[in-house]
């Protein structure tokens, strides 16, 4: 019980020149943590919606447990529905809260006392059963709305970016919350974010969006280590993938990255991609995350054909790394380095690469040449 499937799912708006929500094609398995992410605007809420039976579809079809389910209403939908702003009735206390969907099910009493009050040990939140929301801070509000969706015992959790209203601390506790609730329950959770930190530690499989449209769906390693294009390895990280326009070019039976400040040797492995695909060498962008950069204050150490001259523009320090920004030519590229290690600001330093962890992608297109379509 619990699975989804999306068939070629669009959504159009009035006067909107483009679809919100354009060919979303997916299954989903039962018991499942999918997390859709992506910017602003790129229609993944809008797909929790019209899974919840709150948006309609316009074209395309939607089923439950292999049930269509398109004009289904959606208290006939067996989900339940977790909202960014809580939603909860400020009238009533957290018990009356949790229980009034049981109530308007008509569920016994007996029934609805044992549900609510398993489900208030399982969130730690028994002592507050009789308080009014505005008794309670933000993370306890989370819990209740968490509670009366756990106690309906549906088949699908659908959560709409639950956490945004949450400091960074309790946002992180609430995270690993609900981690161990899903994994508990064993229900399939569809859960909507911005954040691509939630997204990497959340979900069991991730789908990237971007006006409307899938661009990637994969587990969160696969996504981080193989990006499918250059959306995706821009948007998953924290900073963001280094960027370096090129073009790949073959010289006595080796490929070489090549622009106006750099020439390095690409490793063979590389090479079978390449050949598939020789239209997009000319015009390429390099790839490469931050931990991948190599800082030295001189050439010793680097790997042959995979280093240049650089200038430290600022350092910025998260605790257990550092990160550093520096300047080759025109182009700023991060790198991460040990907090132990301190430069200066316009100090000259040399920058090296890990060739074989870097990404290439098609310029125009902006698709990985080592991609090889995206998991669904």
């Amino acid at each position: 019980m619990g699975s989804i499937t999306f068939s070629h799912v669009y959504k159009h708006y009035k006067g909107e020149s483009r679809p919100a929500v354009n060919d979303f094609h997916l299954s989903i398995e039962e018991g499942e943590f999918l997390v859709l992410v992506g910017p602003s605007g790129c229609g993944k809420s809008t797909t929790l919606r019209m899974l919840a039976g709150l948006e309609e579809i316009t074209e395309g079809d939607l089923y439950i447990d292999e049930k269509f389910v398109n004009y289904v209403s959606p208290k006939d939908r067996d989900i339940a529905m977790v909202f960014q702003n809580y939603a909860l009735y400020p009238n009533l206390t957290v018990y009356e809260n949790i229980a009034l969907g049981l109530k308007l099910r008509k569920t016994a009493k007996h029934e609805i006392e044992l549900r609510v009050n398993r489900v208030a040990k399982i969130l730690e939140i028994s002592h507050l059963l009789e308080r009014k929301p505005s008794q309670l801070s933000g993370g306890q509000k989370q819990r209740v709305a968490l509670g009366r969706a756990i106690a309906r015992e549906p088949q699908v959790f659908l959560m709409d970016e639950p956490l945004s209203n949450l400091d960074a601390k309790l946002r992180a506790q609430t995270r690993a919350e609900i981690i161990k609730l899903q994994s508990d329950l064993k229900r399939t959770m569809v859960y909507v974010t911005h954040d691509q930190v939630e997204a990497m530690t959340m979900g069991t499989r991730i789908v990237v969006m971007k006006d409307g449209v899938i661009q990637q769906v994969a587990p969160p390693r696969q996504l981080y280590d193989e990006p499918a294009n250059l959306f995706v390895a821009g948007f998953i990280g924290s900073p963001q993938m280094n960027f370096l326009e090129g073009s790949l070019v073959r010289e006595e039976g080796s490929y070489y990255f090549l622009n106006k400040r750099l020439k390095l040797l690409v490793p063979e492995r590389y090479y079978r991609h390449f050949t598939a695909k020789p239209g997009s060498l000319r015009n390429c962008v390099m790839g490469v995350r931050p931990e991948h950069v190599q800082l030295k204050r001189e050439e010793q150490g680097m790997q042959e054909d995979a280093f240049s001259r650089c200038l430290v523009e600022m350092t910025e320090v998260t605790g257990a790394d550092s990160y550093v920004y520096v300047k080759v030519g025109e182009k700023t590229v991060i790198g991460r380095t040990e907090p132990e290690t301190v430069y200066e600001k316009e100090e000259k330093l040399v920058i090296g690469f890990n060739m074989n962890k870097v990404h290439f992608f098609d310029e125009e297109t902006g698709v990985s040449l080592a991609a090889g379509g995206t998991e669904a």
